[in-house]
This record gives C-alpha cells, structure tokens and sequence, in this order.
C-alpha cells in the first residue's frame, strides 16, 4: 500500500505564493507518475500538474507559468510551486500518485485547503 501526506496549503492573499508537499511512503515502484489536482466547491476535481519519476512535467493551461512542480526521488516528495495566486486558485489541492501497482485510479492524499482571498 501506498500513503500520501500533503501539506503547505492555507490562506495567501491574490498575488501571493505557497508551497505544497506530498510526502508519499509505502511499497512504491520507482517508476511512477505524480499529480496534483485541485477540486473547489460545487466543480469536479481537475489536474494542475504532473511529474514523472524521469522529471517530465506538465500542466494545466490555467497554471502554466505560475505553477511549478517537482519532485525529491530519493524522499519520495512532490511539490508545487505557487505563484501569483489568484481567487479562482481557491482549493482543496489532492496528491496522487500512480505505479505499476496502480496505474488506473492511483492512490490519494487527504487534500490540503488553498484559500485565495483578500
């Protein structure tokens, strides 16, 4: 089994930065995919980001340029990067992390509350 544990989120006002952490522990496969997603109220959960275990990125067009994720292999970590946050950043940010194991759902954090607002 795989456990992950964001941490970082809170509340920033618009133009202001934060960093998330994902900590994941378990039997994880070196070869692995992880993702941040984000879900506010009343709207399905969408992905922000995305990094390979080879460090291959992507993003959503919605954070391209404000957002940077990467990753620590040898702690098992992701993290985001969040600059020049916005209102519409206003989140509850998921970890997910999918391997060998798992390559369809992947295994889920708890979330952890971005709050943009002024």
């Amino acid at each position: 089994q795989v456990q992950l544990v964001e941490s970082g989120g809170g509340l920033v006002q618009p133009g202001g930065s934060l960093r998330l952490s994902c900590a994941a522990s378990g039997s994880i496969r070196s070869a692995n995919i992880m993702d941040w997603f984000r879900q506010a109220p009343g709207k399905q959960r969408e992905s922000v980001a995305g990094i390979t275990s080879g460090g291959f990125t992507n993003y959503a067009d919605s954070v391209k340029g404000r957002f940077t994720i990467s990753r620590d292999n040898a702690k098992n970590t992701v993290y985001l990067q969040m600059n020049s946050l916005k209102p519409e950043d206003t989140a509850v940010y998921y970890c997910n992390l999918r391997d060998g194991s798992n390559w369809s759902s992947g295994y889920w954090g708890q979330g952890t509350q971005v709050t943009v607002s002024s």
